[in-house]
C-alpha cells in the first residue's frame, strides 16, 4: 500500500525545490479546482488524460495536507469507516434518477 504521508513529504519536496507556491493555501485550492475542471471537461469531450488531471488534483491536495499539518491517509480510512457506519435511503430525482439521501442519527447527527 502507499504510504500518503511520504508522497505528501515528496509533494512538499518537489514544491519547494522547483520555487512552487506553498504558503498560499487559497491559491492552490484554486488551483485544485481548476485541475478537477479539466479533468470534467477531458472527460465530458472523452478525451484521454483524465487519469492524469486526477494525479494534478492529489498532487494539490496532498501539497496542502503537508502545508497544513494534515496525515490525508488517517483522515481517508476515518472517513471510509464513518461512510460504512452511515444510513441512506433512496430516492428519485424528477428525472428518474436515483439519489442517495443520508439519514442522521444520534450518533451521526
Amino acid at each position: 500500500m502507499i504510504d500518503l504521508k511520504q508522497l505528501q513529504g515528496e509533494v512538499m519536496r518537489n514544491k519547494i525545490e522547483k520555487g512552487f507556491n506553498t504558503t498560499d493555501i487559497a491559491q492552490e485550492f484554486c488551483r485544485a479546482y481548476e485541475e478537477l475542471s479539466e479533468a470534467y471537461s477531458k472527460h465530458n469531450k472523452n478525451m484521454p488524460g483524465v487519469a492524469e488531471e486526477f494525479a494534478d488534483v492529489m498532487i494539490f491536495i496532498l501539497g496542502m495536507c503537508e502545508t497544513l499539518g494534515f496525515d490525508l491517509e488517517k483522515e481517508l480510512v476515518n472517513k471510509i469507516e464513518k461512510n460504512k457506519k452511515r444510513q441512506y435511503r433512496r430516492d428519485k430525482t424528477p428525472e428518474g434518477k436515483d439519489v442517495f439521501i443520508r439519514i442522521r442519527t444520534p450518533e451521526d447527527p
